[in-house]
């Protein structure tokens, strides 16, 4: 295979093969034929302590502040330990053991320690417990997992999740702060791994389930997606593929994406334990008062990727743009910097590029790739360069990728070892995700960058279930529509919700930048949003941002034309955010119907463009 440099990396060569469909529609594949990978996640941890025993495979701060670090040999002796006290404890694939927590090394090598023994990991995500009022999605989880063992990482912080929960017959497992009784973490890794722990190792197989990972959707109850070890070793081989570099040498992350969704679950935990990397746990996230602990993390780690969402990327971008030191010492060790979860707003791009010039003197390669939950995650990637966000890549080896006719659309469908087996105990929501071709019906559209050349990439075209026709007949792309209007409208935008729907005009609801409101006001970020976004010049900015967007973008079905400054954050218990950041738009739309109405009335909120 012939290898493409760009800079110091090592990427696999743009190529794809297309195959014409009888309704209009093709299916892109790669030429690459995919290389065999192990039948259990866990190999890589055994093959990584067996050549590399010292090598720090996780890392965290303690209380102290110093970094704690458990070797590739230390984590396979605690998975081992922890299967056995698992399997004592009788224990079956029948009740998988569910993680309240957020990421932290105990997390960690309960999952594997769990997938170790046969028992599926069950990690929920803590919004559930911390965030909810009402814990109804913990509640449903609880319900329909049927765990004997619940790990909460701090007993107190959890204990009002779980009080609403019946944990008769259910032994809760902590690592500090017991607020009931409880089990403490160090115990279980005092059994003694043994014939039991072997045995249940060796029974598993490629279709041996290893997670079951909730993915809300846009309404109902949240989704358990089965993950198998094939589908997570074959797509770890599949990136290494098309990132030789990988071999190159060890990759370093520092990472706050929590490991209950498939992105920092699978795509950056999986690909350190695939390729014997190190994993900084990143107890930062991007939100105020705790962006701080991310900014402190990277003074202290040089990471070789950056993985991040662009809500992550816009918090972060201000401290690298002050401070020249922890900006030279951000990009030193940097080989790539990597987006996903959604599109990332030009403006981000361009500032990132503008830093790693500064910093090293050219561009650090920036990518991106696109799958999902079912898919382990990553379908495409874009393993060549790119000039803009919007490209998601080609096709992995071993992945077929159909586009087939919806609407105006082509809405993408995948096929390959990396696809879920189906939803936990859901056989109705299986069927319905698959096509009579065995495709996973993924729910994206997306189109060739280049007609005429398919090796130019794919570009994301949004959600098929988002987009809307006006009064006039014209479809609305709602997702080039929000990504346009973030980037126009900065720094008054933090996100947008597109409007529209049967009515003659495009509008935006707009959640508000908290720091660049105040910022443009001339006030504390502390003073009341409801001062913030009627200030003048707030107002005045996004005119003028969003007016210079709709002089190259006259169509209706383009312009925008009314926007409203909301002053209500998106809610998670209605739907309307994951804990990664990301709008529902269906969701969102949904619930604020009342602001919809006024959006398209007289009102003088309303801003008219």
């Amino acid at each position: 295979m012939a290898i493409v440099e760009r800079g110091s990396l090592e990427f696999a060569p743009a190529r794809v093969e297309r195959t014409e469909l009888a309704d209009g529609g093709f299916v892109l594949a790669s030429p690459m034929p995919l290389a065999s990978y192990p039948d259990h996640i866990c190999a890589c941890l055994h093959h990584w302590a067996d050549r590399v025993p010292d090598r720090t495979f996780l890392a965290e701060r303690d209380g102290e502040g110093a970094w704690r670090r458990v070797s590739y040999a230390e984590a396979l002796q605690s998975v081992r330990a922890i299967a056995a006290a698992l399997l004592g404890r009788g224990i079956t694939a029948d009740n998988p053991v569910m993680l309240l927590s957020d990421n932290s090394i105990e997390n960690g090598l309960l999952q594997l320690g769990s997938i170790y023994a046969g028992i599926p990991a069950t990690p929920v995500s803590p919004a559930y417990s911390l965030m909810s009022e009402d814990h109804e999605k913990l509640k449903y989880i609880y319900d329909l997992v049927g765990p004997k063992l619940i790990f909460a990482a701090d007993g107190a912080r959890f204990e009002k999740a779980l009080s609403s929960l019946d944990l008769t017959g259910v032994e809760l497992v902590i690592a500090a702060n017991e607020a009931r009784p409880a089990t403490h973490f160090s115990e279980l890794l005092e059994a003694v791994p043994g014939a039991a722990v072997d045995a249940a190792y060796r029974s598993a197989g490629p279709d041996t389930p290893t997670k079951i990972l909730f993915t809300s959707g846009s309404t109902g109850q949240p989704k358990g997606v089965i993950n198998t070890h094939r589908m997570m070793v074959s797509n770890q081989q599949m990136m290494l593929q098309v990132w030789p570099f990988l071999e190159r040498r060890p990759p370093v992350i520092l990472d706050w994406l929590p490991w209950h969704h498939t992105f920092g679950g699978n795509h950056n935990f999986n690909m350190m334990l695939y390729n014997g990397g190190t994993l900084f746990i990143d107890h930062g996230k991007p939100v105020p008062g705790l962006i701080d602990r991310t900014i402190a993390n990277l003074s202290d780690v040089a990471p070789t990727l950056y993985f991040n969402v662009p809500r992550g990327f816009d918090m972060v971008l201000p401290y690298l743009e002050e401070d020249e030191r922890l900006r030279d010492y951000f990009f030193s060790e940097l080989d790539l910097i990597f987006y996903a979860a959604a599109a990332l707003p030009q403006n981000l791009w361009e500032r990132l590029e503008q830093l790693s010039v500064a910093a090293r003197g050219s561009k650090i390669p920036m990518t991106s790739s696109w799958g999902a939950t079912e898919t382990a995650p990553a379908v495409t990637n874009a393993h060549f360069p790119i000039e803009r966000a919007g490209v998601i890549g080609l096709p992995l080896p071993g992945v077929d990728l159909k586009f087939t006719p919806n609407g105006d659309k082509l809405e993408m469908r995948v096929r390959g070892p990396l696809v879920t087996p189906g939803y936990y105990l859901r056989d109705d929501l299986t069927k319905a995700a698959f096509d009579d071709d065995g495709f996973y019906r993924i729910g994206d559209a997306g189109r060739l960058a280049d007609p005429d050349n398919p090796a130019a990439g794919v570009v994301f075209d949004g959600r098929v279930a988002e987009d809307f026709k006006l009064m006039s007949g014209s479809w609305v792309s709602v997702g080039n529509i929000r990504v346009a209007a973030i980037a126009a409208g900065a720094p008054v935008i933090q996100d947008c919700v597109v409007t529209g729907h049967d009515r003659d005009e495009v509008g935006i609801l707009v959640f508000p930048n908290v720091a660049g409101c105040a910022k443009l006001s001339g006030r504390d970020a502390g003073a009341p949003l409801e001062e913030l976004v009627v200030a003048e010049a707030v107002r005045d900015k996004l005119r003028r941002g969003i007016g210079g967007y709709n002089q190259h973008h006259a169509g209706s079905s383009f312009r925008i034309a009314r926007a409203l400054i909301m002053t209500t954050p998106p809610s998670i218990d209605r739907n309307e955010i994951t804990d990664k950041g990301y709008i529902n738009q269906r969701a969102a739309i949904d619930n604020r119907a009342d602001l919809v109405d006024v959006l398209y009335s007289d009102d003088p909120r309303v801003i008219r463009f």
